[in-house]
């Protein structure tokens, strides 16, 4: 029922990880992003192999895009989608009370160290899910 609602919107938004560390949260994060209608996920470098945690094989129903490096991801990347990082920052604006925008890019870092300065200021905008000052972990 949510994932009509959501492919009934006139935009799209996809969501993928810089440098994911573990393996597990591989099938995590991506079966979160078909539970929530995403419409397509992505990986920026890779420490590990893909492994089977998940257990949904999102691949088969949502386009997964590999990237080597970021600058990879950069240049093909789609045109006109904000890039918004989700970072544990002093500045970052809480995900309850941020406007998506309706053509959006989610980009988390990596378990161990987040997402790099030099990407985070790549980002037109920078959210938190603000649940403590831990990581929730990807």
């Amino acid at each position: 029922m949510m994932r009509n609602k959501i492919k009934n919107k006139s935009g799209f938004f996809g969501i993928g990880v810089f440098n994911m560390k573990n393996p597990l949260n591989y099938g995590t994060l991506f079966r979160t992003a078909q539970v929530f209608g995403a419409d397509f996920i992505f990986l920026i470098g890779k420490r590990f192999k893909v492994q089977a945690s998940d257990t949904m094989k999102s691949f088969k129903h949502i386009p997964l895009y590999q990237y080597n490096t970021f600058e990879d991801f950069e240049k093909n990347r789609p045109y006109g989608a904000r890039l918004i990082g989700i970072e544990l920052t002093d500045d970052a604006k809480p995900i309850t009370t941020f406007n998506h925008p309706k053509q959006a890019i989610y980009l988390l870092g990596a378990e161990d160290n987040g997402l790099p300065d030099k990407y985070l200021k790549k980002c037109q905008e920078v959210i938190k899910i603000p649940f403590g000052v831990h990581s929730l972990n990807v």
